[in-house]
């Protein structure tokens, strides 16, 4: 019997590109298995360039914690496909086994019957398929790319369309222009659903997603007093809409842009008709979310002890400009409670803004070690990372893994153990959890 990673490899050979955005394809194969899309429980789809990730997760912690079970899709996965599909159960979902994946992909692959197609399009109608046959309260689905023309594009009635943080990333698919890259994001967008925009960064953001829910019909909830707001008050989160106001501790998650996705999180959960949860349910989710890879502390497993004792190790996928100034941020948040001096290994894409993303670190980083990322083509080489680094002024060098770098930091003299950040993409934050043996779960 094949394996799920055989059926993906299989997969591959169905269209010359692994991206190429459409909903034509989908909407065609999605309709030869009977229409799954339109067999959903209530479906919150959440756009944006940075945050999806962790507003989905605060999302799910809530609304578990209410007792509801909830079905979630994301994308990318960090070391095996299976994290992209949780299914949900009451008492808490799971990620879909390997022969209901397998099963899910070969149906979808008979019934396609070798016709064009990308693999997140026919793995995604695999996805739309498997949470269409079990049941679930709610759906959390994160687009794959863009909005406009994603393949998770095909829901005709969300119960809430969310957009998180806008900013630069993947401009050979979305354009070069906040205005434009707002607008592709803004496609999820339907006439008379709820659209939860979330704090932007940049104005010309903001302004395209107001304009276009306004253009669509669709009904607009902005941050701010207007219709929400949340922000941070000794060290508690406070978030207040027209329903009242809600007095939560600290997200669990790490960072203070984390208020800002935790308070999104909320206001999707109210505009899409969970509002009648008790506050115990909103406390215990924010106390509880979970999102590897994403300014994860590493206390336990192999890699901790491979760094010079007393040494605080973080990771994190974050691997554009935005994500760098979020990452700085809370680097620079984690000093100011215990001053440490930062040490950043770093493997990134050639198809990422390395230049911008060291910027944020100028001043901060002690060193930044530059490592390869094993198994991927389009990774910049070390060598060519520690040069971008190095041209922003930030002190580099070169080690051929992550567990080489973080032994060469003994080879230094601390006056307080370092604090070590692996980042700069997903796909090396899915290497060191493999590598550590703290998978996803």
């Amino acid at each position: 019997m094949d394996s799920s990673d055989a059926l993906i490899a299989r997969f591959l050979a169905l269209h010359p590109k692994t991206i190429d955005l459409s909903l034509g394809r989908i909407q065609r194969l999605l309709g030869q298995l009977g229409h799954p899309e339109r067999r959903l429980p209530p479906v919150i789809h959440v756009a944006g360039t940075n945050g999806k990730g962790s507003t989905i997760a605060f999302m799910r912690a809530i609304l578990e914690a209410a007792g509801l079970a909830v079905h979630v899709y994301t994308s990318p996965h960090l070391v095996r496909f299976h994290e992209r599909i949780r299914l949900g159960r009451f008492g808490g979902g799971h990620y879909v086994e390997e022969d209901r994946l397998v099963e899910a992909f070969r149906r979808c692959e008979a019934v396609n019957a070798g016709l064009p197609i990308t693999v997140f399009e026919i793995t995604t109608a695999a996805a739309i398929l498997l949470f269409s046959e079990e049941p679930a309260d709610v759906l959390l689905l994160e687009v794959g790319l863009g909005g406009r023309f994603d393949a998770t594009n095909v829901i005709d009635r969300p119960a809430a369309a969310v957009v998180t943080s806008i900013g630069h990333d993947h401009a050979e698919y979305l354009g070069t222009t906040l205005e434009g890259i707002a607008g592709e994001k803004a496609g999820i967008f339907k006439r008379g659903c709820p659209a939860v925009i979330a704090a932007q960064d940049y104005l010309a953001a903001d302004q395209t997603l107001r304009q276009e829910a306004e253009r669509i019909g669709a009904s607009p909830i902005i941050v701010g007093m207007q219709d929400f707001s949340v922000h941070e008050e000794s060290g508690r989160l406070v978030y207040q809409d027209e329903k009242g106001l809600l007095d939560l501790p600290r997200p669990r998650l790490i960072g203070r842009h984390q208020y800002i996705n935790a308070g999104t999180a909320i206001a999707a959960l109210r505009a899409a008709g969970f509002e009648q949860f008790e506050t115990a349910a909103f406390e215990a989710g924010l106390a509880n979310a979970e999102w590897p890879g994403r300014l994860q502390r590493l206390s336990r497993g192999r890699l901790p002890g491979l760094a010079p004792d007393g040494s605080e190790l973080w990771l994190d996928g974050g691997h554009n400009a935005d994500g760098g100034r979020v990452l700085a941020a809370a680097m620079a948040d984690q000093s100011e409670r215990k001053d440490a001096p930062l040490v950043l290994i770093v493997g990134m894409l050639g198809t990422k803004d390395s230049d911008a993303f060291f910027r944020n670190f100028i001043g901060l980083a002690r060193e930044v070690i530059a490592v390869p990322i094993s198994g991927q083509i389009a990774a910049r080489p070390a060598a060519e990372v520690a040069a971008i680094a190095a041209e922003v002024g930030l002190t580099t060098s070169v080690q051929a893994s992550v567990e080489s770098a973080l032994a060469s930091l003994h080879d230094y003299v601390w006056d307080r153990p370092p604090r070590i950040l692996i980042c700069g993409s997903l796909y090396l934050a899915g290497e060191v959890l493999a590598a550590n043996g703290t998978l996803p779960h």
